[in-house]
């Protein structure tokens, strides 16, 4: 007999059907028992009202992992408008043993730390699994809105001979004898396939050895990046960027329903035309003094709610970073060279991508590199490649992690991550 999943078995009613899943919970009254099953797709209430099967439920502990097999009836009150009665129960491996919490409850009581602990038994959860299928729907919205323009997928290395962003904060290795680090971000190798395919896109894990302990930094998370050629400037790219939230947005909803049902959370809509604010105008917004180099939290903060209050968007790009605080593959802005033709876009009050024109001729590189001081050898085959004729382009990456958290409204990035690492665990 098949396995039917849960949200299947309102079509069997009247049917004897086969499930299986894990003992969520158990409630055992005098003359009935009451079993119910998770699987994938949800909670299934098995009634045991025979003496034989209410014992075999007796001895089953939660999380065994159990094999029903029963007549579907229909029954209001219970999940998904149906029960299953006078059913055959068998255990499909030993009596589990118990977690650390109870994940029948609504939400787990467990600490943070605690969950991370115990990780692959707090993922069952339907709240935290609901997080990873909200994740996996929107990687797979930004795949489809990127496949859709034209773009190609591609796979670079994350093992390699020098640091993307010119920083220290890179992890370190050996390699067979040689100094190696830990992929800061695809940059180079993206820009570097523009000059192949044009437009491409990668997903990907990247590193970033910062010694942060914060809510929002991990020291790996997953970045969605695209790179896209011939463009006039930022703003093509911040255009590319809009499209594709909404796509990811649109395939959280249409695929994630009922996770997002789970957790209780609505999709944003994304404006047509996002807000956009020059980087000195942010500054007035926010109520910082005009010689920051940077936003602060609080200043994004202060964004998001004008963003909110002045054009009900949840959703606003801030452009003109001073070069100082970009890379030096970034682009200047021709009319204020100080400033550059790169972005950031908020979602929330919250810094969620980061993208941009890059540099595209050689010279310009060669140039970049001196003002700060950096050698050219550590660049030398990424930056030799624009000798040989590279278009004018941009990109942006966004933190997968961060983007779900801000959605679901989830007050740690930890939550919506299977297995963080960041500054204090490298387990489980």
């Amino acid at each position: 007999m098949q396995r039917i999943l849960s949200t299947q078995l309102p079509a069997h009613v009247g049917a004897t059907v086969r499930v299986a899943g894990w003992v969520h919970r158990r409630r055992l009254l005098k003359s009935v028992a009451f079993l119910i099953v998770r699987d994938a797709a949800g909670l299934t209430q098995v009634v045991a009202a025979d003496p034989a099967a209410r014992a075999a439920v007796g001895q089953l502990t939660e999380e065994t992992v159990v094999e029903v097999t029963a007549t579907v009836v229909a029954a209001p009150a219970a999940p998904a408008g149906v029960e299953l009665t006078r059913p055959t129960v068998r255990p499909l491996g030993p009596p589990a043993a118990a977690p650390p919490f109870d994940l029948y409850r609504p939400a787990l009581a467990a600490t943070l730390p605690t969950q991370l602990d115990h990780a692959p038994v707090a993922l069952r959860h339907p709240r935290r699994s609901a997080a990873l299928r909200v994740a996996a729907a929107a990687v797979a919205g930004f795949r489809a809105a990127l496949d859709a323009r034209d773009f190609v997928e591609i796979h670079t290395p994350k093992v390699v001979a020098s640091s993307t962003e010119s920083g220290a904060n890179v992890f370190a290795l050996d390699w067979f004898g040689r100094p190696a680090y830990l992929a800061q971000s695809p940059q180079f190798y993206k820009q570097l396939m523009v000059g192949v395919l044009e437009r491409v896109y990668e997903v990907g894990p990247v590193f970033r050895a910062e010694p942060h302990d914060t809510a929002r930094h991990l020291a790996q998370y997953t970045s969605l990046d695209a790179e896209l050629g011939f463009v006039g400037d930022h703003t093509d790219v911040m255009a590319v960027l809009r499209d594709t939230l909404a796509g990811m947005l649109a395939t959280v909803a249409d695929r994630a329903g009922a996770a997002l049902g789970t957790l209780g959370v609505t999709v944003p809509q994304v404006p047509a035309s996002v807000p956009a604010v020059h980087f000195t105008e942010a500054l007035a917004i926010a109520g910082a003094p005009a010689d920051e180099p940077d936003l602060a939290p609080a200043h994004e903060r202060a964004l998001g709610e004008w963003a909110r209050s002045e054009h009900g968007s949840e959703f606003v790009f801030v452009t003109g970073y001073p070069m100082a605080k970009r890379p030096f593959y970034t682009h200047p802005d021709p009319a204020r060279p100080a400033y550059s033709n790169g972005f950031d876009l908020l979602f929330r009050g919250l810094e969620l991508v980061t993208g941009g024109q890059r540099l595209h001729r050689h010279d310009d590189y060669l140039a970049a590199l001196a003002a700060r001081g950096e050698p050219v050898e550590p660049y030398a085959g990424y930056v030799d490649a624009f000798r040989h004729g590279m278009p004018p382009h941009g990109g942006f990456a966004i933190g997968l992690e961060r983007f779900v958290a801000r959605l679901v409204g989830a007050a740690n990035v930890r939550e919506v991550t299977a297995f963080p690492r960041d500054l204090h665990r490298l387990t489980p």
